[in-house]
């Protein structure tokens, strides 16, 4: 049998090993005289590098087996564990992090890996490694230039599809240069009155410590041509040199630490009870009650299930028609087993967020010795689990979230001793169920937002007026950095970066039938929580009728059902409202958005209206009548009714019917 038939099951194993490899390291990094953990390390790394020499993978094969002589001499207690040789050994991880997946993508698997070889050879030898911190002045502008991460990968994709030019310019400051921090203010300046700045490398910290020879890169979303920006670069004194040349992001490659692929496959559990019952027995028996199902596969079973359920519908609505007992009796039988097994498939696609949230922990460690900052990141809640397609999509908004928290949250050491508390921060990841809801909540203790500037930067940039901004609430002020428009830009002052893409984790988090909120105190902390359903697949309505059609909304999206009379209503701007518990609520009337043909009722004097709720927006849909609340399957419309205003989906009723799924979001947009 040919080793490309065994590629499959490599790349999840290999993945899985080098999770562990990870995980292990970061653990051997606080508590480094425990040597069992060195053993669980080398066990890992002894399996990966079989697993690739078996099928032919020889730099992964070599590279492990590299790793594996260093981790021998420390399990001999031949070498010490300190902050460089975990640097070394990490940074080996990353690299085989990068060849897994060019494997797992079709590559071969093949890398430069002279660099990272002779440095764990140099301390197999006992040699001294040099810090790679203490390189990163040096050669960051030259290393990292082109790396951007997924998430502002996706910040420039959506400036490219909105028309703008994406530039990545080199600026040279002149040998005599007194003033550096000065001429980087000023070109920043002039660059956020032309575009965007995406990125910098060095960082703005970095830049704003001096930490760079003359040489600095950025990454600029501007609508303006090269020309005009390198002339207005150059006005700037003791600039010697300019060049500025279309970024092609698409052909960069983002960041391992950031973007890691997530499996496509799921491990389902014979007996979830079974599972926890023997969590403490030898990884190798619990592996045997395991199997490996790709996720196409409960995709298919899912929708021949939900074909079932429709059939299961009408044999109820046979058996009441002909009110046979013994059919009634099997009809019931029937449909307490489709519930089961309806169970049992959504259960099969959950897995746990633990398959998100263990990318992080080396993100913050790298990302905090990059910034000369000390932060403790704890997890909570990692075992929470997901529907497979939500996790997926988690990843981007979460890494970007934390690289704010880290990078523009937590102050300094020396910063937050001066603010009267501990010279470490701390950085909360937590998860948790609560109804049918997943929460995710990302917390610091750092700065917090700074409300005034926040304010002045949106009036400035035009997401609000002076008049509005007398009128919002402290929580309508710190949502304003999730609005588009806000900013994308690194600036040199004490809002950097917090609202760098974060409208576009709203977006994606929205998309996701989820919401986001912030709660933030000025020198406390920030904390973000996201709130996200447990499934795509399933979802809990209220079925409403309009004339003869049946449409379904969300209950996450709906505060309460009520019954009006037409006297109640009011009008405000030439639109009809309703005072709903002292709020002014507008009416939506659904017959009208849908185009529901009608006769038209003159007499009626009440209306139904499900009010329901977008932050702190709401508004009042009108029908004509409740059915109830239900649990239906989501199904998509397709590619040629994907454009189709607020519908986000259809389901298929017990009785065959289909049903609209009303997307209200859009409707109070």
């Amino acid at each position: 049998m040919e080793s490309n038939q065994y590629l499959d099951i490599f790349i999840d194993e290999s993945k899985e090993n080098l999770q562990v490899v990870n995980d292990e390291l970061l653990n051997l990094e606080k508590d480094s005289t425990n040597l069992a953990i060195v053993d669980e390390i080398f066990r890992a790394a002894h399996t990966l590098k079989g697993m690739a020499a078996t099928m032919g993978y020889e730099d992964l094969s070599d590279l492990t087996h590299k790793m594996e002589n260093v981790l021998d001499a420390i399990r001999q207690e031949q070498i010490a564990v300190t902050t460089e040789v975990m640097d070394v050994l990490l940074d080996s991880v990353e690299y085989l992090e990068h060849m897994i997946t060019d494997i797992a993508e079709g590559g071969t698997g093949a890398k430069e890996v002279d660099t990272i070889v002779t440095k764990l050879k140099a301390i197999e030898s006992g040699e001294t490694v040099q810090d790679p911190a203490s390189e990163t002045t040096v050669t960051h502008s030259v290393s990292n230039a082109l790396s951007i991460d997924q998430f502002e990968r996706t910040v420039l994709q959506q400036a490219k599809s909105d028309g703008q030019f994406i530039y990545q310019i080199k600026v040279a400051l002149s040998e005599d240069c007194l003033l550096k921090v000065a001429r980087v203010y000023m070109i920043f300046e002039v660059l956020e009155q032309s575009g965007e700045v995406i990125k910098s490398v060095p960082t703005v910290d970095a830049l704003e410590n001096e930490e760079f020879d003359q040489h600095f890169d950025l990454i600029l979303v501007s609508s303006e041509s090269s020309e005009d920006l390198k002339a207005k670069i150059l006005k700037v004194s003791e600039v010697s040199q300019v060049d500025v040349d279309p970024f092609d992001f698409e052909s960069s490659s983002p960041k391992a630490d950031v973007k890691e692929e997530i499996s496509a496959t799921v491990e389902h559990s014979t007996s979830s009870s079974q599972q926890t019952e023997e969590s403490d027995e030898p990884k190798k028996a619990a592996g045997n009650k395991t199997i490996r199902v790709n996720i196409e596969r409960l995709d298919a079973l899912m929708n021949l299930f939900e074909e079932m359920v429709i059939d299961r519908g009408r044999l109820e609505q046979i058996s009441e028609e002909l009110d046979h007992s013994d059919l009634k009796g099997t009809v019931e039988r029937i449909s307490r087993i489709s519930g089961d097994l309806q169970n049992t498939i959504l259960t099969m696609r959950m897995v746990p967020i633990d398959q998100v949230f263990n990318r992080f922990p080396r993100m913050v460690r790298q990302l905090t010795r990059d910034l000369g900052k000390k932060i403790d990141m704890q997890i909570e809640g990692a075992e929470t689990e997901l529907d497979r397609t939500v996790i997926d999509e988690i990843g981007d908004p979460l890494v970007h979230l934390i690289r704010n928290a880290v990078d523009h949250g937590v102050e300094t050491p020396e910063e937050r001793q001066q603010a009267g508390k501990d010279g470490q921060g701390q950085l909360l990841l937590k998860a948790f169920h609560s109804g049918n809801h997943v929460f995710v909540q990302i917390k610091d203790d750092g700065k917090g937002i700074n409300q005034e500037k926040v304010l002045a930067k949106a009036i400035e940039n035009g997401v609000i007026t002076d008049e509005q901004s007398s009128t919002l609430t402290g929580k309508q002020i710190n949502e304003l950095i999730l609005e588009s428009g806000f900013s994308t830009a690194q600036e040199v002052s004490d809002i950097s970066g917090r609202g760098v893409g974060l409208d576009v984790v709203k977006s994606t988090i929205e998309s996701l039938g989820g919401s986001i909120e912030i709660e933030s105190e000025l020198g406390q902390g920030t904390t973000f929580t996201i709130q996200l359903p447990l499934t795509l697949s399933i979802i809990s309505v209220m079925l409403v009728v309009i004339e003869n059609e049946t449409y379904a909304i969300p209950l996450s999206s709906i505060i309460e059902t009520a019954v009006i009379k037409k006297s109640e209503i009011m009008k405000a701007h030439n639109k009809e409202v309703i005072d709903f518990r002292g709020n002014i609520v507008p009416l939506v009337d659904l017959k009208e958005v849908f185009e529901v043909p009608s006769e038209k009722q003159t007499g009626d004097e009440f209306y139904s209206v499900v009010v329901v709720r977008k932050g702190d927006q709401m508004a009042g849909l009108v029908v004509d009548s409740f059915i109830g609340q239900q649990e239906i399957v989501l199904k998509g419309l397709g590619n040629y009714l994907s454009n189709i205003f607020a519908i986000s989906g259809a389901t298929i009723l017990g009785n065959g019917e289909v049903a609209l799924i009303v997307d209200s979001n859009a409707l109070i947009k």
